[in-house]
């Protein structure tokens, strides 16, 4: 049954204990992620994310289980990508949090949303400078 995104689960996101203070990155892919857009019609993207833990680390069967609640919600993907980032970062409380949202093509147009917590408009401080072409999912390829 479809519902709004005011009905995500955020609580379905279960952090684990970070097993050490020394810096590391994560990346994470979600190839076939799905949710309904706005006119109820099945949305397809894949989702790269950019992980910089502190004191928590993303468990990773969470992760999954909240993509698939997703994708019976309706909702735009200017908004899901938002309500997305928002959720990860009160949940996992990360040194830095990109995450990448790359559409299937619809309609013959294809988009590509992306956030970073490093921005100063997100309220970060720019001190990593890798988004500038490095973090795209072209360098992905490459890793996974």
């Amino acid at each position: 049954m479809a519902k709004l995104y005011k009905e995500i689960d955020k609580t379905i996101l279960v952090s684990l204990p970070n097993p050490t203070k020394e810096a590391y990155e994560i990346k994470v892919k979600i190839p076939e992620f799905t949710f309904l857009g706005v006119n109820e019609q099945p949305d397809f993207a894949t989702i790269y994310i950019t992980f910089y833990p502190k004191g928590k680390i993303i468990e990773l069967k969470s992760l999954k289980l909240y993509s698939y609640h997703l994708r019976n919600i309706i909702v735009s993907y200017e908004r899901l990508i938002n309500i997305f980032y928002d959720h990860l970062m009160e949940a996992y409380e990360p040194e830095r949090l990109r995450i990448m949202m790359v559409c299937n093509p619809r309609g013959g147009i294809s988009s590509k949303l992306t956030i970073d917590s490093d921005w100063a408009a997100r309220g970060g401080q720019e001190k990593f400078n890798d988004w500038n072409g490095l973090g795209s999912e072209e360098s992905w390829s490459v890793l996974m």
